[in-house]
C-alpha cells in the first residue's frame, strides 16, 4: 500500500480533506426502520453499483478530481459491485481484498414521479457502510457518517428530479485510527532499502478482518409532510398485567396522535389518544424467550397515526411485552431465572465476507435452533436489523455488543475517543432502544481494563447508556488476562461477562487444568463484586477434518474434550451466580493474515461454510438438555403461579 502524505492514510482526523467536509457531530432525531405502510413507500437501491478503489499514492484522486461531479464511469475504468457486500472477497484482486483508504461507488435510479408531490418527503438511508462515509445526490452533498455497522440517513427531497434519472456518489474509508471504534492504527515503512517508498500498513487491534463497503441495503423512503420520527417503548408487568409506556415524537406543528396496540390475532386490545403515554393489557400474553415457553416470542402490534390538516403518517412497531433484571446471582427475565446457553457470532461468510445476505442468516438460525442455542452476543459490533427482527420473532436472546473492541491504548482511552464512544452507543440504542430481544447492552469487548484510565473512561460510558435505558443491565466483556483485583473497570457494570482460554493460550494443551482454573477463577470475579457471572467466551481453534487420539490441540477431539472440561465447571456453579455461557464461536470467520490463524479463525463449531464439527453434536446433545431442564422448572414455576391465582 502506498501513501505519500500522512494526512490521507488519517484522514478523518481533520474535518476537511481538500475542501470537503468529511465528518460530523451525532447523528440526532429517530432511527426507524425504513418499511411501507398507508403513508410511507419504500425503494431498494440494492444491486449492482460501480465501484472503484481510490489506488493514488495519497488515497485522495477522487476528492482531488471531483469524482462526484459526473458518473464514475467517466472518470475512469469501473467494475460491478453489489450492494450489499464487502468489497473485499469479491474480485482477484489482492491489493482489493487488502485495500485500505477510499472506496467510491454510484448508481443511477429514476425517481417516481408520485414522489414529487409537495406533500412527500424523502429520505435516503444506508443501514451500514465501514468505516467512514461520504454521500452526494447529483452531485451534492448530503450526509457524512463515522463508524460501521449502524444507519445514518439525509432528506433528499429537494434534491432529486423526479420522473428522471438521479445519481447517488459514495466514498467509504475503511481507515482505522486509535480514535475510531473498532481502534487501529497505521504504520509508515520508512526503510527504503525494504519497502518502497511510501509504504505504510494498517495495523488491526481486533482479531477478525477489516471488511469494508457498502454492507448493508441502501433505501429510498418516502414521508408525508408531517410525519412520525422516532418511538420508543418500555414495558413493565404487574401480575398478569402488562404495560406499555410510549413516546411518540414527530415532525409538524399541532398534530393528532392515536396509538393502538393489536394482538397476534390483529385484535385491537388498547387505544390511545396523545404523543406519550401508557397501553395496559390484561391477561398479557409476555415475550419469553423460546426456551423458557411453550408460546414464546409473543409480539404485539403497536400502530401510530400522526395526523394534521387530513395528512397521516402511520408506522406499525412489533412490541413484547417483557421485562429484565438481575440480582447478585440471577438473571431474570419476566421474574424467572434466565440460564443464557449460546453462541457469540460474526456477520462473515465466504466472498460477500460482513455483506448482509438474507439465505445466510436464515440458515443461520436454524443452525442456532438446531443447537438449542437461546441467544448470542453480536460480537463485536451490531448486526444487521434483519437479523434483530428474527430474534424477536424466534425467541433468540441478544446482548447487543458495540463495535468498541481493541480498546488497548492509552491513545484509545483519550477525550476523542471516549466521546466518539458515547456517540456510538447512542446511535445503537436509538436504533434497538424497543427490541424485546435486547436483554443486556455491552460497551466493549476485552478492553484494557487493568490500565486506571479504564476506570473512568468506562464509568462514563456506563453511565450514559444508563441515562438512555433504565430498563437492562449493562456489561462490557473482560478478557485479556484481567484479574478481580487489577480491574478498574469491572465494578461499573451489572453482569460480569468473562472470557478466558484455559489450555489453549494459557497453559496450551494441558486439558487437565480447564475445570480447576475456570472454576476458581469464575468464583473469585463473584467473590470480589458479588454479581452474576456469564463465560462470554471460551474455545479452540480446530481444523475440520483433523483427528489425533489421545487428542492434540487443533483436532476436533482436542475441541471436544476442551468444551467437556469447561461443561464441568459450568454445571457446578450454574447451582449458585452462575448465569451463562457462549461458546467461542459458532463459526469459524477470516481474521487478517497472521502466523497464528490458518485462513481465519478456526474456533468457530461449525465451519465457515456452516457444516459441524464434532463439537456442535457435543454443545447440540447440551443445549437441548439444558432446554428441557429450563421447560420443566418454567412449567412448575407457571402451575404454582396458576394455582395461587385461583386461590
Amino acid at each position: 500500500m502506498m501513501a505519500s502524505i500522512q494526512q490521507v492514510v488519517f484522514p478523518f482526523i481533520v474535518c476537511l480533506l481538500h475542501g470537503f467536509l468529511i465528518c460530523q457531530g451525532a447523528i440526532t432525531g429517530g432511527m426507524l426502520y425504513a418499511k411501507e405502510s398507508e403513508s410511507r413507500e419504500v425503494k431498494e437501491l440494492n444491486g449492482l453499483w460501480n465501484f472503484r478503489a481510490d489506488k493514488s499514492s495519497a488515497r485522495d484522486e477522487g476528492f482531488t478530481q471531483k469524482w462526484f461531479m459526473q458518473s464514475l464511469a467517466k472518470t475512469g475504468a469501473v467494475i460491478d459491485m453489489p450492494v450489499p457486500c464487502s468489497y473485499n472477497d469479491v474480485t482477484q484482486d489482492r491489493t482489493l481484498r487488502d485495500f485500505v483508504g477510499w472506496a467510491w461507488y454510484d448508481k443511477e435510479f429514476i425517481a417516481p414521479n408520485s414522489w414529487g408531490s409537495t406533500l412527500n418527503r424523502v429520505f435516503l438511508r444506508f443501514e451500514s457502510a465501514h468505516y467512514n462515509t461520504v454521500v452526494w445526490v447529483n452531485s451534492k452533498q448530503v450526509v457524512t457518517h463515522e463508524g460501521g455497522h449502524l444507519p445514518f440517513e439525509a432528506e433528499v427531497t429537494s434534491l432529486l428530479n423526479y420522473g428522471q434519472e438521479n445519481r447517488i456518489t459514495v466514498a467509504v474509508n475503511n481507515t482505522l485510527t486509535p480514535d475510531t471504534l473498532p481502534p487501529g492504527t497505521v504504520t509508515h515503512k520508512g526503510d527504503t532499502k525494504r519497502y518502497p517508498p511510501g509504504y505504510y500498513v494498517q495495523n488491526l487491534q481486533m482479531d477478525f478482518f477489516n471488511y469494508a463497503g457498502i454492507q448493508r441495503p441502501v433505501k429510498l423512503y418516502t414521508t408525508p409532510l408531517v410525519y412520525i420520527d422516532d418511538i420508543t417503548i418500555n414495558t413493565t408487568i404487574s401480575g398478569s398485567t402488562g404495560i406499555v409506556d410510549f413516546s411518540i415524537a414527530h415532525i409538524s406543528g399541532a398534530v393528532n396522535v392515536t396509538v393502538e396496540l393489536f394482538d397476534a390475532a390483529n385484535q385491537l386490545i388498547a387505544k390511545y389518544s396523545g404523543a406519550k403515554g401508557k397501553l395496559t393489557v390484561k391477561n398479557a400474553k409476555f415475550w419469553w424467550p423460546y426456551t423458557m415457553s411453550d408460546t414464546p416470542a409473543y409480539l404485539y402490534k403497536m400502530k401510530v397515526n400522526v395526523s394534521s390538516s387530513g395528512v397521516h403518517d402511520i408506522y406499525r412497531l412489533p412490541v413484547g411485552i417483557r421485562t429484565v433484571k438481575t440480582t447478585d446471582k440471577q438473571f431474570l427475565i419476566n421474574g424467572q431465572p434466565f440460564y443464557l446457553h449460546g453462541v457469540n457470532k460474526h456477520e462473515d461468510a465466504d466472498i460477500r465476507g460482513k455483506g448482509l445476505d438474507l439465505p445466510l442468516v436464515i440458515k443461520d438460525f436454524s443452525l442456532l435452533k438446531w443447537l438449542g442455542a437461546n441467544g448470542f452476543r453480536t460480537s463485536h459490533y451490531p448486526y444487521a436489523e434483519e437479523i434483530m427482527d428474527l430474534c424477536d420473532k424466534l425467541g433468540i436472546v441478544v446482548i447487543d455488543e458495540s463495535p468498541g473492541v481493541g480498546i488497548k491504548t492509552l491513545e484509545n482511552f483519550d477525550n476523542t475517543s471516549l466521546a466518539h464512544h458515547i456517540e456510538v452507543m447512542t446511535e445503537m440504542w436509538r436504533r434497538d432502544k424497543n427490541r424485546p430481544s435486547v436483554v443486556m447492552w455491552s460497551v466493549a469487548n476485552e478492553p484494557n481494563s487493568k490500565a486506571s484510565v479504564a476506570g473512568p473512561y468506562f464509568k462514563s460510558v456506563i453511565d450514559h447508556v444508563r441515562s438512555l435505558d433504565s430498563t437492562r443491565p449493562v456489561t462490557f466483556v473482560v478478557g485479556g488476562g484481567s484479574q478481580p483485583t487489577t480491574d478498574h473497570a469491572a465494578q461499573y457494570v451489572d453482569v460480569l461477562c468473562i472470557n478466558t482460554y484455559y489450555g489453549w493460550y494459557s497453559d496450551p494443551g494441558h486439558l487437565e487444568v480447564i475445570t480447576l482454573q475456570a472454576n476458581n477463577d469464575l468464583v473469585e470475579w463473584h467473590k470480589e463484586f458479588n454479581k452474576p457471572v456469564i463465560q462470554s467466551e471460551y474455545g479452540a481453534d480446530t481444523i475440520p477434518g483433523f483427528h489425533v487420539d489421545p487428542p492434540l490441540m487443533f483436532t476436533e477431539e482436542y475441541q471436544v474434550e476442551f468444551l467437556k472440561n469447561y461443561h464441568t465447571a459450568f454445571d457446578e456453579l450454574r447451582k449458585d451466580f452462575f448465569v451463562g455461557e457462549l461458546i467461542w464461536n459458532f463459526a469459524d470467520f477470516m481474521t487478517d493474515q497472521s502466523v497464528t490463524r490458518a485462513v481465519g479463525n478456526k474456533k468457530g463449531v461449525f465451519t465457515r461454510q456452516r457444516q459441524p464439527k464434532a463439537s456442535a453434536h457435543l454443545l447440540r446433545q447440551r443445549y437441548q438438555s439444558l432446554i428441557n431442564d429450563t421447560l420443566t422448572n418454567c412449567n412448575k414455576h407457571n402451575n404454582i403461579v396458576k394455582s395461587n391465582t385461583i386461590l
